[in-house]
């Protein structure tokens, strides 16, 4: 079996971090949301790996490299436009061949892992195996229609309209059957190849299609709202280690990491809380779920329930919570007078503006 991991939509949830930065690497406790996949790919078993990519191929390449790191091998599979899922099947058909395959998005975050999932499909082999959840808002992914035996009778894309509320996981099962699918496809009204399309055709050819409801945790992590949320889930399964320096002036408070090269001094971090290495914190306070990451400086200043991403600094600024703050960002107080706010602003960014 192979797998093919999902790397090349432009994340315009995510802007405008993502004008800069490749959705797929936005930090969830200081490691890369797509690494958590590639984790879950290797413990699964499977080796040889198509990572599909597009205009963020380069910082994608550069942070996963040969896959080595991982376990895999990695081939890199060029998307030259965000297609559609099942465009980056048809474009990964070579390296494919006729083998069974795991489609992983690499934007998604699943607790558990799928090493039950990837044995199932292994012992059943139906053409394709999908993954269900319960949502409130169904219409903003692929929804399932089953029947009153439970199996899977139609699907459909981001319908207006959803027959149910049961949500396409990001991580489906294919046999080499699903090619054909692709190959009748038409693009659909969002101009992309749908992957709920070329299972639809599966089940209307009378192939076999398999469903799994999940029972753990699962999140795409499109937005920012989610991706504090897996932060959240995650930082609290980290256990407390410190192996940076923290003066006797500072207070750590539950479970809280200080990675190599780290400084605390003069501030309360009260866990679970990740301070990534090189990181200088001085004279503030980092509250829960608050991950750091490398090279950032924080003074004078509180922050909780928020990411930072590397290099970011912030300066004598009060209260910051529920925050995704981006690369090499520097957060300062504004002169006390005029009363006024001075903003430079990226596309697509979103302020909170207290008068």
């Amino acid at each position: 079996m192979k797998a093919l991991v999902l790397a090349g939509g432009a994340g315009t949830r995510l802007r405008p971090i993502t004008h800069t930065s490749a959705k797929q690497l936005v930090p969830v406790a200081n490691k890369p949301v797509l690494f958590y996949g590639l984790e879950a790919v290797a413990a699964a078993g499977v080796r040889e790996t198509g990572i599909v990519v597009g205009d963020t191929h380069a910082e994608i390449e550069a942070a996963v490299g040969d896959g080595s790191a991982f376990g895999l091998q990695v081939t890199y599979l060029r998307q030259h436009a965000p297609l559609g899922l099942a465009h980056a099947v048809a474009i990964a058909r070579d390296f494919l061949a006729g083998d069974d395959f795991v489609m992983y998005l690499g934007d998604n975050f699943i607790v558990g892992g799928i090493n039950g999932l990837v044995d199932r499909f292994a012992h059943d082999r139906p053409a394709a195996q999908i993954m269900l959840t319960q949502v409130a808002d169904p219409g903003q992914f692929g929804v399932a229609e089953l029947d009153s035996e439970g199996r899977v009778v139609g699907l459909e894309e981001k319908p207006r309209h959803p027959k149910s509320d049961l949500a396409l996981v990001g991580v489906y099962m294919f046999t080499a059957a699903i090619h054909d699918a692709v190959a009748e496809l038409k693009p659909s009204g969002r101009g992309e190849l749908e992957i709920t399309d070329a299972i639809q055709w599966l089940i209307d050819a009378g192939h076999r299609v398999e469903s799994t409801m999940v029972t753990g945790y699962w999140k795409d992590t499109g937005n920012v709202t989610d991706m504090l949320e897996v932060n959240r889930l995650v930082l609290e399964s980290l256990p407390a280690r410190v192996e940076g320096t923290v003066d006797p002036g500072s207070e750590l408070i539950g479970r809280v990491v200080v990675e190599p090269g780290a400084m605390v001094t003069r501030s309360r971090i009260v866990g679970p809380a990740v301070i990534g290495a090189g990181a200088v914190i001085t004279g503030s306070y980092i509250g829960p779920f608050t991950s750091i990451a490398a090279g950032c400086s924080i003074s004078h200043s509180e922050i909780e329930y928020s990411i930072v991403l590397p290099r970011a600094s912030i300066s004598g600024v009060g209260r910051i919570e529920a925050s995704l703050i981006g690369h090499d960002v520097e957060v300062t107080p504004a002169p006390a007078t005029p009363r006024a706010h001075r903003l430079v602003l990226g596309d697509h960014s979103k302020v909170q503006i207290s008068c």
